[in-house]
């Protein structure tokens, strides 16, 4: 069981809330440091075709990629957030944490998947599955990057009224860096902006932004233990929104675009964890469910594939492009995804998700580049 009186505290958006998050009265609930198995919900650790979970997920690292290191995975249920410490409980803690990531039973609501299901696969073995991206559920549009401080800017899904919040914190931070820059001295209140203050668990965007610079500064910040206020409150806050989130965006899905999503999620989750088996130890793709009603276009939806194209050493420039030019157009001529391993890797290849006649397409116009003196 997980430790009953917990330090920290965040507040979590009810799914059922009308009208959009209302920062005062969003449910509190505990954040839980784990270090041990036990520590976790027994429904977690043993899914079940009768309890079946819906959790927001994240992971925190040190250039989280097949090479990095995972340092926390943050799991968010409607009534507590767990913080799976992956340097104090050690590889026993994550594997203990697989059958959940890897079932079907337990949907996790993350936004962007790729890297940390790379991490995972590479660093401990695990195959992430049953993943709802936020950054695909809310676009729809194959490669219009969706930031998570874009979605929770977004009425449709956080609504009008932390929309308002985050404008506000945005002019506030504005004003206060020309302030800055003309050396003006202010002492600055946060009366009046839930989102700036953290003593309801709430982290202040000029919080999110030390973060980042700290995390600049020092790539090794997630490593340091005991675990700061910051870093909790910080690591809470990935995905304490994503439930409501998934809530409101379930409302506006109908039956084929929940199929693209379970697909779209399958192939984000292996995108990266390219072997020598192809995949072969993957489980297989959602099929296209045979109760799907006809479009208004009247086309059947097409079947989604990932292809990787291995790019000959010295190409990948002509691939690219000058300033991305090339990649730019090909992209703008295909409906599909197109992904570089880029400083993480895999450098040598190129990744293609969509529909089946949109990645070939995308297929040759890359070969042909490859070609292109």
């Amino acid at each position: 069981m997980a430790d009953h009186t917990p330090s920290h505290h965040a507040h979590v958006p009810l799914p059922s809330d009308p009208g959009g998050i209302d920062p005062e009265g969003a449910q509190l609930v505990p954040i839980h440091i784990v270090t041990d198995a036990s520590q976790l919900p027994v429904e977690f650790l043993e899914p079940s075709s009768l309890t079946k979970l819906v959790i927001g997920f994240d992971c925190e690292g040190v250039d989280l990629c097949r090479y990095g290191s995972l340092c926390i995975m943050q799991l968010a249920f409607p009534d507590a957030i767990y913080l799976v410490d992956a340097i104090e409980g050690g590889d026993t803690l994550v594997e203990a944490c697989k059958p959940a990531l890897e079932s079907n039973y337990v949907t996790k609501v993350i936004h962007d998947c790729k890297r940390d299901s790379e991490a995972l696969y590479f660093q401990f073995g695990i195959k992430l599955q049953n993943v709802m991206d936020t950054q695909e559920g809310r676009s729809r549009v194959p490669d219009d990057y969706i930031s998570f401080v874009g979605l929770l800017a977004d009425p449709r899904y956080c609504g009008i009224e932390l929309v308002m919040v985050f404008i506000s914190i945005v002019a506030f931070c504005l004003w206060a860096m020309v302030l800055a820059s003309r050396n003006v001295n202010c002492e600055f209140h946060t009366v009046g902006f839930p989102c700036l203050s953290g003593t309801s668990g709430w982290i202040s965007y000029l919080e999110k932004e030390e973060v980042r610079i700290l995390l600049r500064q020092d790539p090794k910040f997630w490593t340091y233990r005991p675990l700061s206020e910051l870093m909790i409150r910080a690591a809470a806050d990935d995905v304490r929104f994503l439930l409501y989130i998934y809530h409101k965006m379930m409302e506006k899905l109908n039956a084929q675009s929940l199929w693209y999503l379970a697909v779209r999620g399958a192939l984000y989750c292996r995108c990266f964890c390219i072997s020598d088996n192809h995949f072969a130890d993957w489980p297989a793709l959602p099929p296209i469910p045979d109760d799907i009603p006809l479009p208004v276009d009247g086309k059947d939806p097409e079947e989604e594939i990932l292809s990787v194209l291995d790019v000959p050493p010295g190409k990948m420039g002509r691939v690219i492009g000058r300033k991305g030019a090339s990649i730019l157009s090909i992209k703008e001529s295909c409906n599909a995804e197109i992904l570089i391993g880029g400083s993480k890797g895999p450098p040598d290849k190129v990744f293609i998700i969509g529909p089946v006649k949109q990645v070939r397409k995308a297929e040759a116009m890359i070969r042909g580049r490859m070609l292109d003196m």
